[in-house]
């Protein structure tokens, strides 16, 4: 992600650790800190939960909850008000500091948008969307990259709309993350979740079926719900429609099976579940911006 001119322009450099450049809205504040030399063990908290996400360079995390872990550019965290952060900075230097994004966001805000969220998207099993599940660690999908992005520019835009603006990115922004846990848990997890949750049951049947055909309307059925339901919970729940889960996991697999050097393209697309070689390639090309033999040579050489 990209900082505006105008950040540049309207910030000081007072200190070469965790230099503070902050802006302040009425549902939340962004800080964007720059280090620019090695330093370990800086301690760093707000009072107000908080969406971290690396821009440049890279952090050792330190957390109560978690073992240490190095926190690099595209990945965000999500931390509950009152953490304790203990950070290294282990290759900051003048020529290229760290850079990090920490936005503060009103628990009132949240809430608002998870009572939205019940109202709006209904989850399986008569759950509902709760507070967010602190210290979630993950890689911004593309559309929570561009949201953060477009933020960026909102909180330093002099625009006498831009509380309004930011609101409504807020919201999407809170609903996306939610979606990114959920799906996370989802794909993480189901193996180990109650078998009689009907979505964690067709996550593991896709999973262990990617070679069959795989239809909405055969899932649905398995999950014993109405197709037109199935793809409406799967979708508010996943953050991505059945068919896009199906095609992310075949992908993953074609990943893995190509980097063995032993196996034919042909095979690994059979292997998949793919019907058409030429499909394949276009999806894999779609999700890797790179062609199936491409990845296999890459990984080889």
């Amino acid at each position: 992600m990209l900082l505006s001119d105008k950040f540049y322009s309207g910030r000081k450099l007072q200190t070469l650790v965790e230099n503070q450049t902050s802006y302040t809205l009425n549902n939340a504040a962004m800080h964007i800190f720059e280090t620019h030399q090695t330093a370990d063990r800086i301690l760093l908290q707000f009072d107000q939960p908080v969406l971290a996400s690396m821009l440049q360079g890279k952090k050792v995390m330190h957390l109560r909850s978690k073992q240490a872990f190095d926190f690099l550019p595209g990945e965000s965290l999500i931390l509950p008000s009152d953490e304790v952060m203990c950070i290294d900075f282990p290759e900051a230097n003048m020529d290229s500091p760290t850079k990090c994004m920490a936005m503060a966001i009103s628990e009132d805000k949240i809430r608002e948008v998870i009572m939205i969220m019940n109202e709006t998207m209904p989850r399986s099993e008569n759950q509902e969307w709760c507070f967010m599940d602190y210290n979630f660690h993950f890689t911004n999908d593309t559309g929570i990259y561009h949201i953060l992005q477009r933020l960026l520019f909102l909180f330093t835009e002099n625009h006498p709309a831009k509380d309004l603006f930011v609101d409504f990115m807020l919201k999407e922004l809170i609903i996306r993350i939610m979606q990114a846990e959920s799906k996370k848990i989802y794909t993480d997890q189901a193996l180990h979740m109650n078998t009689s949750n009907r979505l964690a049951y067709v996550v593991n049947y896709i999973r262990k079926n990617l070679q069959q055909n795989l239809n909405v309307q055969d899932l649905s059925q398995k999950a014993y719900m109405s197709e037109s339901n199935f793809h409406k919970v799967f979708k508010n729940e996943l953050g991505i429609s059945p068919v896009e889960f199906i095609n992310n996991e075949r992908i993953k697999l074609a990943s893995s099976l190509l980097q063995d050097p032993n196996i034919k393209i042909k095979e690994v697309y059979m292997e998949c579940g793919f019907e058409s070689r030429s499909y394949f390639n276009r999806l894999f090309k779609r999700k890797k911006n790179i062609s199936p033999k491409e990845f296999k040579d890459s990984v080889q050489n």
